[in-house]
């Protein structure tokens, strides 16, 4: 899954509230769907939003 996906989204805007943007791509380059589930929960990530990031990373399975 590629970084540019998130560029300016919400998404990084509230993971960097907590510190939290370095890790969550360490988590989405891994595959780690439970660590890149909690780092948006903890920041406060929608439901909505974090099924839609969960959905593109197992669309980019392989592809980063």
């Amino acid at each position: 899954m590629e970084e540019s996906y998130f560029e300016g989204t919400l998404v990084l805007e509230k993971l960097a509230e907590i510190d939290k943007v370095d890790e969550f791509f360490e988590a989405i380059d891994a595959d780690d769907f439970g660590l890149a589930e909690q780092l948006m929960k903890a920041a406060r990530v929608d439901s909505i939003t974090i099924a839609r990031v969960l959905q593109k990373m197992s669309e980019a399975d392989g592809e980063h």
